[in-house]
Formats: structure tokens, sequence, C-alpha cells
């Protein structure tokens, strides 16, 4: 019965409003593993057989999401980001946000989006298409063939000791929902790998917090709106490119005068707290997302409840991924993080095993 939900919930979530596609090449990209795939929305129905242990609440904190990201920053840009910089720091803020308003800059700035990626998902929601076209389209992109079979050899997938040689048995194999996420995180990764300057390890953060807010966004759109979980994935990965894409402005604004002002972590955090909303709103405008698309990227984290099922998935997504980054390097404890979750029509059960997949840490590079 839990599977036939899981079937139902994923089979109405399609991407068809999502895009208005342009057929173009597409970049090159490189694999990244998901956190959450079919499977584990399965298991997300039931609840746990035992509930697990209860801290004393008395003696946690909860964070509020807007608390959650200042120690997110903070950690991205491995500095305090409170205070007032001087009128310099404001006047290369001023210059970073007025480039990402100019269409022309915005271009060289951020990406075109990953033109591969409406084609995939046409054809991954389509119940008639046959699955050899599929796979045809993901022969197109050497990168995703290879990244394909590597997740297909995965424990998660495989399903006998032989190993999968085949385009189409990988594909049957990862079905719909594998083959969407796989493509997004595939196609995706590399518009993160920025240089990161004074700031080593912001794209980095970043990249992780996109990512992990991407698997939370996913379960909260499938289990609790009922909404497009493709499509909450894919806006928490483009909200997340606006942070780079402003962090990618900021920098050069600072190099243009360089020797007079060395880069201020907090000018960069509020900056990325009052205008990373409305740049991951033009860039979704550019990559011809949907008007629904665009309204959840708009919204701020911390602002005012998200009045769309998809900006709720947001908001929830980017909130849960920041906690398990934090939690993950040791900036915060479990305890906290999971009292900090924000409110959500999910069962305990389906938090508490979302959270044991968020909260897994990278070994090599990869996500286990």
């Amino acid at each position: 019965m839990a599977l036939g939900l899981v079937r139902v919930l994923l089979a109405a979530a399609t991407a068809a409003g999502v895009y208005r596609a342009r057929a173009d090449a597409a970049p090159e990209a490189q694999p990244v593993e998901i956190l959450l795939g079919p499977k584990d929305l399965a298991q997300l129905v039931s609840p746990p057989a035992a509930p697990a242990p209860v801290p004393d609440a008395s003696r946690i904190s909860p964070l509020t999401a807007p608390q959650v990201m200042t120690k997110l920053r903070e950690l991205a840009l491995g500095a305090a980001v409170s205070g007032r910089a001087g009128p310099g720091h404001a006047a290369v803020a001023a210059a970073a946000m007025a480039a990402t308003e100019d269409v022309a800059t915005l271009r060289q700035l951020a990406p075109r989006r990953p033109n591969l990626l409406p084609q995939l998902i046409r054809a991954a929601n389509d119940d008639d298409a046959p699955r050899r076209e599929l796979a045809a389209i993901i022969r197109r992109d050497p990168s995703l063939v290879g990244y394909l079979l590597e997740m297909a050899n995965c424990s998660f997938y495989r399903v006998t000791e032989r190993p999968v040689e085949s385009i189409d048995r990988a594909v049957v194999l990862l079905g719909s929902e594998g083959i969407r996420s796989l493509i997004a995180a595939a196609a995706m990764q590399p518009i993160f790998r920025v240089a990161g300057g004074p700031f080593p390890r912001f794209p980095d953060v970043v990249w992780e917090h996109a990512w992990r807010s991407a698997n939370a966004a996913v379960v909260h759109a499938a289990m609790a709106e009922r909404a497009d979980p493709f499509a909450a994935e894919l806006l928490t990965l483009v909200r997340g490119l606006a942070d780079v894409v402003l962090f990618r402005a900021l920098l050069e604004r600072y190099e243009a005068v360089s020797g007079r002002l060395r880069p201020d972590a907090g000018t960069i955090a509020a900056v990325l707290e009052s205008h990373a909303a409305r740049v991951a709103r033009r860039i979704g405008a550019g990559w011809d997302l949907s008007e629904g698309s665009l309204a959840a990227l708009e919204q701020r984290v911390g602002a005012a409840d998200p009045a769309t099922p998809l900006g709720r998935s947001l908001h929830f997504g980017r909130t849960v991924g920041a906690l398990a980054v934090l939690c993950i390097n040791g900036v915060i404890d479990e305890a906290t993080a999971t009292a900090s979750f924000p409110p959500s029509s999910l069962a305990a059960g389906q938090l508490e095993r979302m959270w044991i997949r968020m909260k897994t840490r990278a070994e090599n590079g990869r996500f286990r």
C-alpha cells in the first residue's frame, strides 16, 4: 500500500510546467551522487518501528531560519558576518547588485540553462515514451553516460552481483525519478566551480548546501505538498546558483579596487541575504522557468510564510539542508539541528528517516 502511494505521488510529478523548453547543446557535467531516490521515498511513507529517543527539549534552543543561514554563511566565508563595513564596501556591494540587474552582465556571470535537461525531463515524465528514447538522449552526453553507469552499479540500485554495463539496463534500474535527480545534479555541479579567492571554502559549502537542500525539498514536495519533487529539486539548485553568481560579482568588483579594499565577509553575507532571491528569479526567468517556479524562487528565507507549495518546499529544503551542513561540520549538535526544523506536515518518522540520509558525511568527494 505504501509503495503504491509513493508511485502515485511520483507519477503525478511532472516537469511539463517547469520549462518552456529550448533545444541547445548541454555543457559537460560531472557526476554527483544523489542522497534520496525512489526507494527512500517509499521508506518515508511508513514511520520507523520504534521511535528515536527524544532529547530534553528544555535544554535545546532552536534556531530560527535566519540564524541558520547566518551560521551557514559564516562557515562558508570562514569569518563572522556581523558588524558594519565602511563606505568603500557599500559601494562595492551596490556595484555587484547593479551588475546582476544588467541583462548582459548577468548572462556573463550566470551560465545558460543546461539545455539537454528539458528533453530528458519530457522523456522521463512520459509514461508512454520508450526507455530507449531516454537512453538515446543520455548517450549524447558522455559524462552522463559515465555517471549513469556508476549510479546503476552502486549498492542502492544494483540488484544482482553482475555489473551493469548497458545504458538501457541502467535506465530501467534507476527509473524516472532517479534519472531526473541524476540529470539535475550532474548538469548543475560544474556551474558551482568558481574560484573562492580569499574565501576558499565558499564554493564547496554552497554546493553542498544546495545539493542537500534539494534532497530535503524533494521529500517535502512529494510527501507534504503533493507538488512536483523534481521542480522543488531544481529550484533549490538554482537558488544556490544565485549565491555563486553574486559571490562572483562581488569578488570581481573587489578586484576592480585592488589594493584599496580587502573583500569583507560581512558585506558578502549581507548582499547574499538581501539580493540572492532576486538574482535567482532573474536566472530562472532566463532559463524559461514557469511563473509558479519564479514566484517560489523569489521567496527569502525568514520572510513571510511562502504562499505556494513549491515556495514552502524550497524554504523547508534550504533550511534543513543548511542544518545538515552545520551539523556535519560540527557547528551545531544534532539535537539543535532537529529542533530547528521548520514546521511541516511531515510525520515524525518521515522526518527521522530523511534526516538519517541528510546527515551522511562526504567521503572522497562522494556521499554514501
